[in-house]
């Protein structure tokens, strides 16, 4: 019963503390390691960052679980969509882990960050548990945005992570926003907008973009490129695909997105280039496994070898797991024991969120208007409404 308890309350963690709690692994010392990144980055603009980046056992050990945990969740989401557990709209994130996992080891939670539509993860780096993802993901009250969201609008004000967004590069101009509200406050925090290459021709994240570089904002475009918009392969779609020099007067940087070292050096390069001159734009060069979403099963506009081949080529996980044998931070069985144990918490997780309860009917009228306004159920049976409108 205790053990039972014990699994309970790693549920409710955040998914990297919840991790913590395993059986410690023979290497958790803080001795520095020195590694190279796959690529060169290349700059616009900019003098890039150095290739050598520092870490350490323990970090790439972290890295590994929760790239490992992300990919799991996502695997798992699929199954739930096929059952019908998850309905409407849903896009996975499975072989983009490093740009979430990179971009949150260079930051704290004080910098905010702003999404598109394919954000599990992002909120789980967040902090999010996997409790609050998959309750959301099934429309159940103990979700995230208590189950109101669905899989587009994940939410966590408190760790800075604002969304989440349904409408095509309809983010971009609110992390502009958000880094507005930052330099205005001179709180030394940034704000990270990200959108996809299929939204990198919106008029929109222009106009942001030129007021963020006007204004000196700190505010830096991410533009995760994982080379298809919906079924639209990115030179079909974009004269210029070269998305980190689109900004023109704004200095731009691309990054191998499937090496989260390379995310990390980037990100903390950036996050100091925003305090101190204004806006820069990342492009993450990364891939997704999945299709667009649910609803697309992504093999039609491109090859099962063209997948395989980054798989074996470039995934983020496996690089991770090639470092840590390689440096002798942990061994394969080691390894496995920690993608056992994910698999274990995500099944626990879903079987506590199929037991979340749906939402009460009367929340379809809150959250509407600002407290105080709009229309409200009361009576003893909820089914009477009452108005207030400003």
């Amino acid at each position: 019963m205790a053990h039972l308890t014990r699994r309970t309350a790693d549920l409710l963690k955040p998914f990297s503390v919840a991790l913590s709690s395993m059986r410690l692994l023979t290497t958790t010392s803080t001795t520095p390691i020195t590694v190279e990144t796959s690529l060169p980055f290349t700059g616009h603009k900019i003098d890039p960052p150095s290739r050598s980046v520092e870490t350490t056992p323990q970090e790439l050990m972290t890295f590994f679980r929760d790239m490992a945990l992300m990919r799991r969740m996502e695997i798992a989401a699929d199954s739930l969509y096929k059952a019908k557990l998850i309905r409407g709209f849903c896009h996975l994130y499975d072989g983009q882990e490093a740009v979430a996992v990179g971009m949150e080891a260079a930051i704290t939670k004080k910098d905010c960050i702003i999404t598109a539509y394919r954000d599990h993860c992002i909120f789980l780096g967040r902090g999010g548990t996997l409790l609050e993802c998959f309750s959301e993901l099934m429309g159940r009250k103990d979700g995230c945005s208590k189950g109101k969201g669905g899989s587009m609008h994940f939410y966590k004000k408190d760790s800075g992570f604002y969304g989440g967004h349904g409408i095509v590069g309809a983010q971009i101009p609110l992390g502009c926003g958000l880094a507005f509200a930052q330099k205005y406050s001179k709180d030394e925090n940034v704000t990270f907008a990200l959108y996809g290459d299929g939204a990198a021709n919106q008029g929109q994240l222009f106009e942001a973009l030129n007021m963020a570089a006007l204004w000196d904002l700190p505010a830096i475009l991410v533009c995760e490129n994982n080379h298809y918009g919906m079924g639209t392969a990115e030179w079909r779609a974009a004269k210029s695909p070269a998305y980190y020099k689109r900004g023109d007067y704004v200095p731009g940087l691309k990054v191998d997105g499937m090496d989260v070292f390379a995310v990390k050096q980037a990100c903390k390069f950036s996050k100091e280039h925003a305090l101190k001159n204004g806006p820069i734009i990342l492009e993450m060069d990364t891939y997704r496994y999945h299709g667009h979403s649910m609803s697309d099963p992504g093999s039609t506009y491109r090859t099962r070898d063209e997948i395989s081949g980054v798989r074996q080529e470039r995934d983020p996980i496996e690089r991770i797991r090639k470092l840590v044998l390689s440096h002798d931070v942990a061994t394969e069985k080691e390894l496995k024991d920690i993608e056992k144990e994910v698999r274990k918490n995500v099944d626990e997780a879903i079987a506590q969120a199929k037991e979340s309860p749906m939402p009460e009917p009367s929340e379809l009228f809150t959250n509407v208007y600002v407290k105080g306004y709009g229309v409200e159920s009361f009576g003893a049976d909820r089914k009477e409404l009452r108005a207030v409108l400003p």
